[in-house]
């Protein structure tokens, strides 16, 4: 069997991910000079949402980052990638924010990963949206609940560095929970033309919870995810996003891989699952991004939101002219 050089399309696909894993083996991710609270949202399910969570966490804390993830989706997929148990005697997310248990008691430990930790979500979270509506505080109660867990372990010794929380495919009181915990939000955005239909009404409610509920609240990150090189769609809805948020779009995408696929079935994310996949290489780099964007220009300001929204006036959505362009206008 002839030896595969970069002559041919899949040789050539091959050195390419042997370069990219040579040179993420020697790159170092800055430490944030403070925890960096993520929400990953999109009431738009099938996105990506979880995987991005999961495989993003596990990037950083392959980098020696400390990083806590919180599952407050009620299918606990991102507890099952992560190999963290989540059956519904275990001490979850839901005893956190209903019953004002500790976070602490709640905080479990990523069988793959020694500076990753992950507090999980079980079945009952799923009627936490009706028993939030009658309490106290109902909108705050993860952000109070992760800022005494925060500080317990800034007093230990035990900073966390990133905080991401994975929210589930709606925009009900969980997820505001976890946009009024949060600094910044990452969004992922399939390279499909429904996942933009969506992106509209999303950034609205970031909206009105910035102007009601929380003020330090930023979009800091767009991630485009199941790209598809091989399709002209793919291409134009990341060319159309990038347009409009040139500052926000991380220049890695993720492409659509079999090996992200596989690895939730094995209890794991794909950066322990497969490393050196076109997948693991692609949220190592993406992971990469988010880590120097905290660096190099720290975190975005909700004045960017603000002026977005006056451009965009009188509204933002996506328009589909004759031929089958689709463009966002705003």
């Amino acid at each position: 069997m002839p030896i595969m050089d970069e002559s041919s399309p899949i040789g050539a696909a091959i050195a390419r991910d042997n370069r990219r894993a040579d040179r993420l083996s020697q790159a170092s991710f800055p430490q944030p000079d403070s925890t960096r609270v993520f929400t990953v949202a999109n009431q738009k399910g099938g996105v990506g949402k979880t995987t991005t969570a999961v495989n993003i966490a596990a990037a950083l804390a392959n980098q020696n980052l400390n990083v806590l993830l919180i599952d407050i989706d009620p299918q606990g997929n991102a507890s099952t990638a992560l190999g963290i148990d989540h059956y519904s005697e275990v001490t979850s997310i839901y005893d956190v924010i209903i019953d004002d248990v500790p976070m602490r008691e709640a905080v479990a430990q990523c069988p793959d990963f020694d500076t990753l930790k992950c507090v999980p979500a079980t079945i009952d979270l799923a009627g936490a949206e009706i028993e939030l509506v009658s309490l106290v505080a109902r909108e705050q109660r993860l952000q109070r609940s992760l800022a005494a867990y925060l500080d317990e372990e800034s007093a230990a010794g035990h900073r966390v560095d990133y905080v991401i929380v994975d929210c589930p495919p709606s925009l009900g009181l969980l997820t505001v929970n976890a946009f009024v915990a949060a600094r910044e939000v990452l969004i992922p955005i399939q390279c499909e033309y429904y996942a933009l239909e969506g992106l509209s009404q999303l950034l609205k409610n970031i909206q009105l919870i910035q102007k009601h509920l929380n003020p330090k609240l930023s979009i800091s990150t767009i991630l485009l995810t199941m790209y598809d090189g091989r399709t002209n769609l793919s291409a134009q809805v990341a060319d159309d996003v990038r347009s409009h948020f040139p500052d926000q779009v991380l220049s890695s995408s993720i492409p659509r891989s079999v090996r992200i696929s596989e690895a939730p079935s094995y209890g794991q994310t794909v950066i322990s699952y497969d490393p050196h996949s076109s997948g693991a290489l692609s949220y190592r780099e993406a992971a990469e991004g988010i880590a120097q964007r905290g660096v190099n220009r720290g975190c975005p300001q909700k004045a960017w939101f603000g002026s977005w929204a006056r451009r965009s006036d009188p509204g933002f959505g996506v328009e589909r002219p004759s031929g089958g362009r689709l463009l966002l206008r705003g």
